[in-house]
């Protein structure tokens, strides 16, 4: 019992040190090139093919599929790819985790072991961490954590012949081998070690650390290449669960990009397991020709075989599912449904996530919320005529009903951006930052007030019906005349809001603020003239008065908003 409960320790240990060298090198590589990989993901995503090629080289460089999908996903969260785009990227980045596969088996269980060098490795990188100039550190941080993952790896095979001596495991692994030629068998074995390997990358956090352990228990002779096989794609299906996690606080856009990585892969697995005799019989004839050896016959040469297997599947698996990436986001769109219903009307489709927290990125994330919330707020507009021309009572209280709906929703998004970007200020920003931090709070502020103008004119427009004071046909057309002017420049509110900078949207605002004002003076003017001359009630000049000032109030903080945004590329 001693000597079992040291050899789990032994290996618990040694796989500490390999995760713990490949979170150092993966994270020292994002650091001096995580920017600019960042913006290579982001560019590259116009076409599948330059996706995939993306993913792929993303995750070779990184040698860390979660980093690189947990990346993919925080940008369609954010809007700046779109769940479509980001299923290439996914796949290339399935392919690049086979890297990790061929440097362990290749270098790290080959005749000249890497792990032989490791000590040298690290007497040369260890310095580097002391030196002043960042990028020269952020190389030895690399070359650290390269050379104690492969220490890692030599720890671990050194503690293979004591599991081989247990007679436990040998047992429970001898339970389960395959059978030629029984397909029901293969196939249910083949499940339950997918199972198995599922789990290992579940509980390991790591696809590449559990693809590690299998490869050492090969090598070893303690799991037969068709179990190992089996384990591996279970890896496959178990490396999403990081991405799934990760989601569970983005938006919905965010977890559909998450279903659709799970599906990929899980789907991939099925057709693989079914098929799995005639597959490993393939990869076995092509492992004796390009490596001198059947891996079914010689336990050394399986790690590389397992490789080869894991890459075919992988390539395999993309070229099947290239042209059926509407059907896996069809899928990821029924599993998860937007909220759509005008119950649902106020939910935060980007913030308030903490996938990628970097400040640029949660600005780009604010300024799609306060894209949203400024289309929420010209939708609103709609109901303002028809309150005005609507005869049916219950209709406009209907109308008035969902006007004070959109000004409670209105409330509650201008604190939760208004919040959200007060943290966001609180970080290490350049003075370009704080200054475009600043414009969009203002921006949430005017949006909010014109929520609440809308809740004004429903009310004295409301008491206007109960009083009876009517407009005449004339007071209706002037009303009629200055809306359009009016929904005209919330149109241009959203383009200014959502357009990179445009010079021509923002001029176009302050042209139709300036015909609204000429129009306002020119309807009060005659509006007074026509009082004196006692063409008006005076109650229905009183309310007819004060929805043309209201309308007027409108197109000025609709304009403000687009000065906001215009001024904030400035900075």
């Amino acid at each position: 019992m001693a000597d079992l409960l040291y050899n789990i320790l032994s290996l618990i240990g040694a796989l500490g040190l390999f995760i713990f060298g490949m979170k150092v090198m993966s994270e020292a590589i994002q650091k001096f090139a995580g920017a600019r990989l960042r913006r290579t993901l982001r560019a590259m995503t116009s076409h599948k093919s330059w996706g995939v090629l993306t993913g792929f080289g993303v995750t070779g460089i990184l040698q860390s599929s979660s980093a690189t999908t947990v990346m993919i996903i925080s940008f369609v969260n954010a809007g700046l790819i779109t769940v479509e785009h980001s299923v290439g990227l996914i796949m290339g980045a399935n392919v690049g985790t086979t890297v990790t596969a061929w440097l362990v088996s290749v270098l790290g269980m080959g005749k000249l072991s890497i792990s032989q060098l490791s000590l040298p490795i690290l007497a040369f990188g260890f310095p580097m961490l002391f030196l002043a100039k960042a990028k020269l550190r952020l190389y030895g941080e690399a070359i650290f954590g390269f050379a104690i993952l492969f220490i890692g790896l030599s720890f671990m095979r050194e503690s293979m012949p004591a599991w081989q001596e247990n007679s436990f495991l040998l047992n429970f692994l001898q339970q389960y081998e395959f059978i030629q030629g029984d397909w029901l068998q293969n196939v249910g074995v083949s499940f339950l070690f997918v199972g198995l390997g599922m789990l290992a990358t579940f509980l390991l956090q790591s696809s590449s650390a559990a693809m590690a352990l299998t490869l050492v228990f090969t090598a070893n002779g303690l799991i037969s290449f068709p179990l190992a096989a089996a384990i591996i794609l279970g890896e496959n299906i178990g490396t999403t669960f990081t991405a799934n996690i990760a989601a569970v606080v983005g938006n919905v856009h965010a977890k559909r990009s998450a279903r659709t990585h799970f599906l990929f892969n899980f789907l991939g697995v099925i057709w693989a397991v079914l098929l799995i005799g005639p597959f490993l019989n393939v990869i076995a004839y092509l492992s004796d020709i390009l490596f001198g050896a059947n891996p079914m016959d010689n336990d050394q040469v399986i790690p590389l075989a397992l490789s080869l297997f894991h890459t075919t599947f992988n390539l395999l698996n993309l070229l099947i599912f290239y042209n059926l990436v509407q059907f896996l986001v069809k899928v990821a769109t029924w599993m998860v449904p937007s909220r759509s219903s005008e119950d649902e009307l106020f939910s935060l489709d980007y913030i308030g996530s903490s996938l990628l927290a970097t400040p640029e990125l949660s600005m780009i994330e604010a300024r799609k919320e306060l894209v949203k919330f400024a289309d929420l707020i010209r939708k609103a507009y709609k109901f303002i005529p028809l309150l005005i021309t609507e005869m049916d009572e219950k209709k406009l209280e209907s109308y008035v009903a969902k006007l004070q709906k959109y000004e409670d929703i209105s409330d509650r998004m201008e604190m939760e951006i208004s919040n959200y970007l007060s943290k966001v200020s609180q970080s290490d920003l350049s003075a370009e930052g704080s200054g475009r931090v600043r414009s969009m709070l203002h921006v949430a502020n005017y949006l909010e007030r014109i929520g609440d103008i809308y809740l004004e004119v429903s009310r004295n427009l409301t008491n206007r019906k109960q009083q009876k004071a009517y407009f005449t046909p004339e007071m209706r057309n002037s009303v009629m005349q200055l809306s359009e002017l009016v929904s005209r420049s919330l149109d241009l509110m959203v383009k200014n809001v959502d357009a990179e900078e445009n010079q021509s949207f923002y001029e176009e605002a302050r042209k139709v603020e300036r015909n609204v004002n000429e129009l306002f003076s020119r309807l009060k003017s005659d509006y007074i003239d026509k009082v004196e001359k006692g063409r008006y009630r005076i109650q229905s000049g009183m309310y007819y008065s004060d929805l043309l000032a209201e309308m007027e109030r409108i197109v000025d903080h609709a304009t403000n908003v687009s000065s906001a945004i215009h001024q904030s590329y400035k900075y």
